[in-house]
């Protein structure tokens, strides 16, 4: 692995990603009353807070943000639980990534959704890499990425620090 960093996204093009996703959702689910945005641990749930605060100032859908617990080193042994216990019957879902690789913990994410009565469930991503071993599709994306398997991208959120680095 090389120990080169190249920079992907600023901040600023970050920031213009999740917006032009945000009005993407908001095209999509204009006769929603709310929509609940669900972000696997870590990235996925800062990626699903701004979507949410980015969707909630272009349009009136009410958002609710729910962080989905998994190990991503371990997914097969781990429990994947949300953070909260929360009715989603005939509600909008969208399952929310930092980067989606072989769609492996997308779909392991999806466990705590399989009883549950939800109306549609959607994916978003920041970075789809498209190296797809999964049968995941992200219906948002911020940006397609051809990457080798030996390269990897970094994504940080953070207020401070709005970045995607490649190395």
């Amino acid at each position: 692995m090389s120990s080169t960093k190249t920079l992907v996204m600023d901040q600023k093009k970050i920031r213009q990603k999740i917006t032009r996703m945000a009005f993407e959702i908001f095209e999509r689910n204009a006769s929603e009353s709310s929509v609940i945005f669900a972000g696997i641990t870590g990235m996925g749930h800062y990626l699903a807070k701004l979507l949410a605060e980015n969707l909630q100032e272009i349009s009136p859908i009410q958002t609710t943000v729910l962080e989905i617990h998994l190990d991503k080193n371990d997914i097969y042994r781990g429990d994947v639980n949300l953070s909260e216990d929360i009715n989603l019957t005939d509600r909008c879902v969208i399952i929310v990534d930092d980067v989606l690789n072989t769609g492996k913990t997308l779909v392991y994410a999806l466990k705590p959704f399989l009883d549950m009565p939800i109306k549609k469930m959607e994916v978003a991503v920041l970075v789809n890499r498209s190296h797809k071993l999964f049968p995941v599709t992200p219906d948002y994306t911020g940006l397609e990425l051809a990457t080798t398997l030996n390269e990897h991208i970094t994504v940080d959120l953070t207020p401070e620090n709005q970045t995607v680095h490649l190395h």
